[in-house]
């Protein structure tokens, strides 16, 4: 599952790859790619030997969590063939298909369609079928593939199959015992006193003797609440007091999941068939009754045509698509709450009333480039700003608060080779520098396009200066070049100070 593109820095494309992680104080490998294995790295073995065998080795550090992480998305979109799916750690998967394997063309079929489904991810995809979800999976990990005769190839599955402790792999090994066959012909009570009765149970399971229980997914249900009426009705205050009701139904169960709701659908069924739906989106997940209400209002209030109940509405449905989980918060210590909450719930409004897209929020990127360090998404949908470092007591802000888009040219008279700013020209006028500050450098993002004059495609280094001219107005400049790079840079115009 791990990332291959992970190397080492400095490590050629084309060397083999291992993930290591720490095992009693040793480096161990975990995992390796198919060219490691060629050369002889095996998961086990210490990075001191792999490195001795190979010492080009590329290395990465084993991420188990991210693996389970993208295990369990997997596992999540193989839910659409069964709902049965079994997350098996560190790297299988269980679908039962009883019952489904029809509906896709039988086994075989189904088999073709999660091999096309899960091309896109990269991943080596082995697939087996089998009577037992343990014979499955060892079949999956061992086997030939595919498989011809099931029970011919169960039996001649290594003892490593079973799954058991590695203690009680090397005893059966050295006991003879080297394939699951050569055990399922002796004596169930003599394995057991031997090797403990674990290797009995796993033996049956893979055997296709004893069915053991699967723990699928969990599926959570559809949070849906509905009304059903036998007169339509058309008045706005019975509207409105059913959807109170339906929202009040809502926050119990939510409360029950600790869950609160991102999303919140409403749907009017009027009398002649025609269905009429409703959307509000919250910043934070809520579950509060007479705040979603609110949102609903001001969402009819924005609708460029108004309800019309016609001869009445026959139901009215409410859902809850989105859900995030819901921690308590805490108030401050004279009992008020949060100023955040009050500033979220203007967020919902303003974004119910004008639209998704007309209120933004400047959010944090990771890059040192400063038009690329930030972007305006809706405010709705990303969470709270980070606040910004605060500069010193007595020192002017690094960053000025107003940015051109893009950087406006000027015209400077500047010390060479890379010397700050002593005149520039802008729009026309000509401005004497009484003070600068600097240069700050900042590196080009190597993984972008080389090249170009302009600024926004990166590709040169960049001297940026605070400086303040004549009259006291300051500016924010840079050099977008070094000499040493090319013979002429230019100078820009990036933003201006309060």
């Amino acid at each position: 599952m791990q990332d291959p593109d992970r190397r080492a820095a400095g490590s050629p494309p084309d060397a083999p790859l291992a993930f290591v992680t720490k095992v009693k104080g040793a480096l161990r490998i975990c995992a390796v790619d198919p060219e490691a294995r060629r050369q002889g790295i095996v998961p086990g073995l210490t990075l001191a030997d792999a490195r001795v065998r190979q010492p080009a080795l590329a290395v990465a550090d084993m991420d188990s969590d991210a693996d389970r992480h993208w295990l369990d998305q997997l596992a999540q979109r193989c839910t659409a063939w069964t709902p049965l799916v079994t997350v098996v750690p560190p790297d299988g998967i269980t679908l039962d298909i009883t019952g489904t394997d029809p509906l896709f063309g039988g086994e075989a079929g189904l088999i073709t369609l999660v091999e096309d489904a899960l091309a896109a991810t990269m991943v080596t995809l082995r697939l087996a079928t089998a009577a037992t979800p343990e014979a499955g999976q060892a079949l999956a990990r061992h086997a030939r593939l595919p498989v011809e005769d099931e029970a011919c190839a169960i039996r001649a599955l290594p003892v490593l199959a079973l799954g058991l402790a590695e203690d009680a792999t090397t005893a059966l090994r050295r006991a003879g015992l080297n394939t699951i066959g050569d055990l399922a012909v002796r004596p169930s009570a003599s394995l057991a006193a031997r090797f403990g009765s674990q290797a009995v149970t796993a033996l049956r399971r893979v055997l296709g003797e004893e069915q053991a229980p699967i723990t699928p997914l969990p599926r959570s249900e559809r949070l849906r609440f509905e009304r059903r009426f036998a007169e339509p009705i058309g008045h706005q205050a019975s509207i409105a007091a059913c959807l109170a009701e339906l929202l009040l139904e809502a926050a119990d169960v939510l409360e029950q999941r600790d869950l609160g709701g991102r999303c919140f659908a409403l749907t009017l069924f009027r009398s002649d068939g025609h269905r009429q739906r409703l959307e509000i989106e919250t910043g934070l997940p809520t579950r509060d009754p007479a705040m979603v209400l609110r949102l609903f209002d001001e969402r009819i209030a924005a609708l460029a045509d108004p309800l019309d109940p016609g001869f009445g509405y026959d139901s009215i449905a409410l859902a809850v698509p989105v859900t995030e989980p819901l921690v308590a918060s805490q108030p401050r210590l004279d009992g008020q709450a949060n100023g955040g909450a009050a500033l979220t719930e203007l967020i919902d409004r303003l974004t119910t009333r004008l639209g998704a897209d007309s209120l933004r929020r400047l959010v944090p990127q990771d890059s040192h480039v400063p038009e690329q360090a930030q972007l305006a998404l809706p405010a709705i949908r990303t969470p709270p700003p980070t606040p910004w470092p605060a500069p010193p007591a007595g020192e002017p802000p690094l960053r000025p608060l107003f940015l051109f888009d893009p950087p406006q040219p000027v015209e400077v008279i500047a010390e060479v080779p890379d010397g700050p700013p002593h005149r520039f020209r802008w729009r026309r006028k000509l401005h004497e520098v009484r003070l600068y500050e600097g240069p700050e450098r900042i590196a080009a993002e190597w993984w972008r396009r080389k090249g170009g004059e302009n600024p926004r495609q990166g590709g040169l280094t960049r001297d940026y200066y605070r400086i303040e001219d004549a009259r006291g107005r300051r500016y924010w400049i840079f050099r977008h070049g070094l000499y040493e790079e090319k013979p002429d840079p230019r100078w820009y115009l990036h933003g201006l100070f309060a």
